[in-house]
């Protein structure tokens, strides 16, 4: 496998690319661009590993093998768009259909185990991904409707085989009949999806092993036995892809061994039925356990700007405050506990409650800081910036409330205010 250079794509919107891929550039990141997606980008020269970088600590890149960004860009939701993630964490793949169904689509994602769980929950609140909610669920046990969905992204558990440059042992460890399980759990992962779609509506299957069995074996599977026909697949550019190992898979993208970027199969199916894909509306879950809140009306909530938030509701859990898209709360039935997006936090009650916005919430920033209605810090250099991840202080007038955080114009985050001096507090 040949694997040249690490890959990213950048967080943020066509009008902020050159100020994030100056921020890069001022610490000595070179790159160069992607053909396959327009915010991808390959490095060229890393002087320091790309996480540490002020870029990555905001947020406003993510890194991400080329490969593994194929799927979300071979589903090609819709904007506006609702798309279940079966098999979610670590968030890449969800962090980017957040970004192609855009502000008004929406995008649930499920995983069972509590410490991934906490890590994709912390990769879609450092993206901004305002327009997620999360579970933890088995994605075969989501008690959604049957053709609930018009479009599900399944990337399920898989043998790895796909990664042995990275993890050389990965063979050895699911090898022989070692992959069973997998395979069988593969199974009932795609007989849900199918399940679960509407008529016309499309699920995108992919592992990150070249190995038969989890892959040309499993299409053959469900065209046999779900009601899912396969969809050919045009080849991304910048890849090598392998003809399939099985006859009658056409359209199927197998990654060469001798492509950049890791192994990956990926197979789109369409759900028998005809016409366009149109979700089943699920059980409402309006009774919520938290309190409602109107952050316009509360102390602290003067200086932000709401517009950036698509339609719903904020509510305070035990002193947090999150947003509840609308979409997931027409859409998640009321056995699933979820969460949405953590906006920040809300102490005292009543008239007397105070809503202080979270570090990485610069959803509640307008995008022109000469438009922001609270106290702002535009940095311009970013020594300022290290300082301020490095856990020192930087100066500022005195006041009240937490100040606005921007990088040349660009909403950052927010910091918070003692006295005269500002501080960044995000974990």
């Amino acid at each position: 496998m040949t694997y040249i250079g690490r890959t990213f794509r950048l967080v943020c919107d066509e009008r902020a690319v050159p100020v994030v891929e100056g921020l890069l550039r001022a610490q000595g990141f070179e790159f160069g661009p992607e053909p396959f997606y327009a915010f991808a980008r390959k490095l060229i020269h890393e002087p320091f590993p790309l996480g540490e970088s002020l870029a990555a600590r905001f947020g406003l890149i993510y890194i991400q093998d080329r490969s593994s960004m194929l799927p979300p860009l071979a589903l090609a939701p819709e904007e506006g768009s609702a798309v279940l993630d079966m098999c979610s964490a670590p968030g890449s793949k969800t962090s980017l259909l957040s970004r192609l169904v855009g502000p008004q689509g929406f995008v649930f994602a499920s995983e069972p185990s509590a410490d991934r769980l906490a890590t994709l929950r912390a990769n879609l609140r450092r993206t901004g991904s305002v327009n997620t909610a999360t579970a933890k669920a088995m994605a075969q046990d989501l008690p959604f409707d049957d053709g609930a969905w018009e479009r599900i992204q399944l990337d399920p558990p898989c043998s790895g085989w796909g990664t042995v440059d990275k993890n050389p042992k990965v063979m050895e460890v699911w090898s022989g009949s070692k992959t069973a399980p997998l395979v069988a759990l593969q199974k009932t992962l795609l007989a849900r999806a199918a399940d679960m779609l509407a008529p016309g509506g499309v699920v995108l299957y992919s592992t990150c092993t070249t190995n038969i069995e989890e892959n040309e074996d499993q299409v053959a599977w469900a065209m046999e036995t779900l009601d899912l026909d396969l969809e050919p697949l045009a080849e991304p550019e910048g890849f090598v892809f392998a003809p399939p190992l099985k006859d009658g898979m056409d359209g199927i993208l197998r990654v060469a061994d001798d492509s950049e970027g890791q192994g990956f199969f990926l197979a789109r199916f369409v759900k028998r039925g005809g016409g366009s894909a149109t979700a089943v509306r699920g059980a409402q879950k309006r009774d919520l356990p938290g309190t409602r809140l109107n952050l316009s009306k509360m102390v602290g909530g003067d200086g932000l700007d709401l517009s950036g938030l698509p339609p719903g509701e904020v509510y305070d859990f035990g002193g947090k405050a999150f947003f509840l898209y609308e979409r997931a709360l027409d859409l998640i039935p009321g056995a699933v506990r979820w969460q949405g997006f953590p906006l920040g936090k809300v102490a005292g009650r009543a008239e007397r409650a105070k809503f202080t916005p979270g570090p990485l919430a610069r959803v509640l920033l307008p995008g022109d800081p000469s438009r922001a209605t609270c106290d702002v810090f535009d940095a311009d250099d970013t020594a300022v910036l290290e300082r301020l991840l490095a856990g020192q202080s930087v100066p500022f007038r005195s006041g009240k409330g937490p100040v606005g955080l921007y990088y040349r114009g660009l909403p950052v985050g927010w910091l918070a205010r003692k006295g005269s001096r500002l501080l960044w507090s995000a974990k």
